[in-house]
């Protein structure tokens, strides 16, 4: 979790004082916690506060450079884009989307849905050929 905020803010001490407000909101939040993935379950809440603090300040967020999401980069040449991804199954858009848009690492990915990190990795790559192949696009 402070991994994700580390790399959506590039600031180690907001991204501190972020963590430090996930685990205050868990703290209160967990007598209505119903099971599931503890890791999934922090991981959203430390994105509903990066997005609450974002709204706060009024400050924009720069997106992570491909190298720091851990995972080759996706090459979005024009708005054809989403158009290719609503036609993948869900399976596929949600691995695309959780990676590349909202900036989740591998592991992040794998703890939000209880998979082996090895089984994400091999996830994304299918969904990344999946997307090139209707997007006419060159596999990695």
């Amino acid at each position: 979790m402070c991994g994700f905020l580390l790399r959506r803010t590039r600031d180690p001490h907001l991204a501190e004082d972020l963590a430090q407000e996930t685990f205050v909101k868990a703290t209160r939040a967990l007598l209505g916690w119903r099971g599931g993935n503890p890791a999934a379950w922090l991981l959203t809440i430390a994105r509903n506060v990066l997005v609450d603090h974002v709204r706060r300040h009024r400050r924009e967020l720069g997106l992570p450079h491909p190298d720091e999401l851990g995972v080759p980069p996706l090459h979005i040449e024009s708005l054809a884009v989403r158009d290719v991804l609503d036609r993948l199954p869900e399976e596929h858009r949600r691995l695309l989307t959780l990676v590349y848009f909202e900036g989740f690492s591998l592991v992040e990915v794998a703890a939000m849905t209880g998979k082996k990190h090895t089984t994400v990795k091999t996830a994304v790559w299918r969904a990344r050929a999946a997307f090139a192949d209707l997007y006419g696009g060159p596999h990695d």
